[in-house]
């Protein structure tokens, strides 16, 4: 039993009419009339919904050779050769947590380099412009800003970090995919393709241009002031640029993740897992060798 067939059937059993399961599902009754029959398929976030909605497995939905309806599955499980198997679910999570992390590391990033822009307007103000802020308030001020934007960000990478950790298999382990999760990660990878390629080339191109308002203001032999409010401008633009890179990147890696494409090739993993083990050797070696030696000599130098 194919998909459509089962959306139908389990629409039916709960004694709903296509308009009924549209509302509940927030889509239109043309959506669920294409599902049922097969004229197009839901995406991941919908799929999920109608597990929950159902009260199904992911897997008895995706699955054509399964017909009964089975308790649900666990989100991660063993495959016959004891490969991870990744689920609809923690797919989707994944995709949801890394998106999302994505554009809060961007934006930390983005922070941390625009972190001295006001220490250095402030220094300005402090040198050009007469009885407007002492030098050494304008430097405290600054610093202090300063030191508090990094914090926060420095905060933001942690977290983002330990919210990712129950990922990190996905990036070094090698695992199957669930019957069916491919096509919807790819469908989503599609459906971000067009606006990731435009964040890169308008980040790049924010990139290159950035140095423009500096190199105007020199070559109009602007004042030191102005010169030091277009170098202002230019953080700005970088941090913007830099946040749209990051974002597209951070969305393009977690679909290659999950289809290990890219860097994330099964072999690369392998070899990367054996390549991990050396360092962990080498210095393990190194530091016994220097603490046997300098016990015996007492030369710790």
């Amino acid at each position: 039993m194919i998909l459509a067939e089962k959306i139908m059937e389990l629409r039916k059993k709960n004694g709903w009419s296509q308009e009924e399961l549209a509302f509940q599902m927030d889509v239109s009754r043309q959506s669920v009339s294409k599902w049922e029959s097969g004229a197009s398929i839901p995406d991941l976030e919908r799929i999920l919904k109608l597990s929950q909605l159902f009260g199904v497995s992911t897997d008895y939905l995706l699955k054509e050779e399964l017909e009964d309806l089975p308790a649900a599955s666990p989100e991660v499980s063993e495959s016959e050769n004891g490969m991870r198997r990744i689920t609809a679910e923690v797919a989707g999570e994944f995709m949801e947590n890394k998106i999302k992390a994505s554009r809060q590391v961007a934006a930390a990033v983005s922070a941390c380099i625009l972190s001295p822009a006001l220490l250095i307007y402030l220094g300005a103000l402090a040198e050009y412009k007469e009885n407007v802020i002492s030098e050494g308030m304008a430097g405290g001020i600054g610093v202090i800003v300063l030191i508090l934007i990094v914090g926060i960000a420095t905060v933001f990478f942690i977290l983002n970090g330990m919210k990712m950790e129950s990922f990190e298999h996905l990036e070094k382990e090698v695992f199957r995919l669930d019957y069916g999760v491919e096509a919807i990660v790819r469908k989503k990878m599609a459906e971000y393709e067009g606006i990731n390629r435009i964040y890169t080339v308008t980040g790049v191109f924010m990139c290159i241009v950035s140095v423009c308002p500096l190199l105007i203001a020199t070559s109009l032999d602007a004042s030191e002031f102005i010169k030091t409010i277009c170098l202002e401008v230019l953080f700005v633009i970088v941090a913007a640029a830099v946040y749209l890179i990051i974002v597209a990147g951070g969305r393009k890696s977690c679909f290659q993740i999950l289809l290990q494409e890219a860097e994330y090739v099964e072999a690369q993993k392998l070899e990367k897992k054996k390549k991990d083990r050396v360092p962990a050797i080498y210095w393990s070696i190194v530091t016994a060798v220097y603490l046997g030696i300098s016990f015996l000599t007492q030369d710790w130098g």
